[in-house]
């Protein structure tokens, strides 16, 4: 007889559930990974610096010339001012002369007209502080023959009748001489104006070679990255595309640059403000105070210098946009010539 055997008993099923599909039996892959794109400007490189420092100096040296002019200008206006609104009587000391009774009576006739509103006798101590810087300390005036002087205020507005006034101080005082300063303030405005001038040639001239300078950097980063730009090109990418990528390299580049100058030219302005301050009522700073006014150029004059610093960005970027679509379009027409001459081999 065969005997009959029984299976064995199914084992009870545990916690662990087996995977019911073959996807979930497959290890997990990692995430993907997106490379990021490298620009086709490059962002440092030596070109960049070397135009970075040349933009700085181009910027320090407009916004320099930019506040010498505006200071300049103010203190020719401020010595205008001075003169414009005083008027000086000079009389020459002679034999049986009573130079008090003189001033006094010199003085009297000016006020005598309409339009003038006061009248101060320069006394002694301060007619030989004027001349201490020529003749020394200790001077007597009663030993020389030096004039005495009359300062006159007049209305601006409505100045009184010079000839009439010169000619009662002849009849009244033959020693007295009348001056109005018209010769200095017409040298005065002279000056004003041919600094202006001066100031704005030079500006001109900073800027034409800050854009010089820009085409040339911005040729000079095509060459060096002409296989990239022509293979974009090459695929569709428009020229504006390019062009823009240019202009956001040299947008950053310009506006280091002009910062770093127009900061530095601030500063400068700042510390020559701060010298003549610290050493006022001393001969070096009277001399530059006398020769070139305040350094101090005001809230215009940081205004201005900031807005030569954005001036200077936007005309580095425009002008390497213009140089890039310039450049691109010699490259269309090589491709379309392929007899003509490389553009870049020059």
């Amino acid at each position: 007889m065969v005997s009959k055997t029984k299976a064995p008993p199914a084992k009870a099923p545990t916690g662990r559930t087996a995977p019911t599909s073959a996807a979930a039996a497959e290890p997990r892959r990692p995430a993907l990974k997106v490379r990021p794109t490298g620009p086709i400007v490059p962002a440092s490189n030596v070109s960049g610096r070397a135009l970075m420092l040349v933009i700085a100096i181009m910027a320090f040296l407009a916004c320099i010339t930019l506040g010498a002019v505006m200071m300049v200008r103010a203190t020719a206006e401020s010595w205008q001012s001075q003169i414009s609104r005083e008027i000086t009587i000079q009389i020459k000391p002679a034999e049986g002369l009573d130079m008090d009774k003189a001033l006094e009576e010199a003085r009297n006739v000016a006020l005598s007209f309409a339009g003038t509103r006061d009248g101060t006798i320069v006394d002694r101590a301060a007619t030989a502080r004027l001349l201490e810087p020529w003749l020394g300390p200790g001077l007597n005036l009663d030993e020389l023959p030096v004039p005495r002087l009359v300062v006159v205020t007049i209305d601006e507005t409505a100045p009184p009748d010079f000839a009439a006034m010169r000619a009662r101080l002849s009849e009244v005082l033959p020693q007295a001489i009348l001056d109005d300063h018209r010769t200095w303030v017409d040298r005065l405005v002279a000056m004003a104006h041919t600094t202006a001038l001066i100031g704005t040639g030079v500006l001109v001239l900073v800027f034409s070679a800050m854009v010089l300078t820009v085409v040339f950097a911005t040729r000079g980063t095509l060459s060096g990255n002409r296989h990239i730009v022509e293979v974009l090109h090459f695929v569709g990418a428009e020229a504006s595309f390019v062009a823009s990528e240019f202009q956001k390299h040299f947008l950053k580049i310009s506006l280091k640059g002009s910062g770093a100058g127009g900061i530095l030219a601030a500063l400068c302005f700042l510390a020559a403000s701060w010298w003549q301050q610290r050493s006022m009522a001393t001969p070096q700073s009277d001399q530059a105070t006398a020769l070139f006014g305040t350094f101090t150029i005001g809230y215009t004059g940081y205004l201005g210098i900031v807005a030569t610093m954005i001036l200077i960005a936007l005309l580095t970027t425009v002008t390497a946009r213009y140089t890039v679509m310039r450049t691109i379009y010699e490259i269309d027409l090589i491709r379309s010539d392929p007899g003509r001459t490389d553009a870049f081999q020059d």
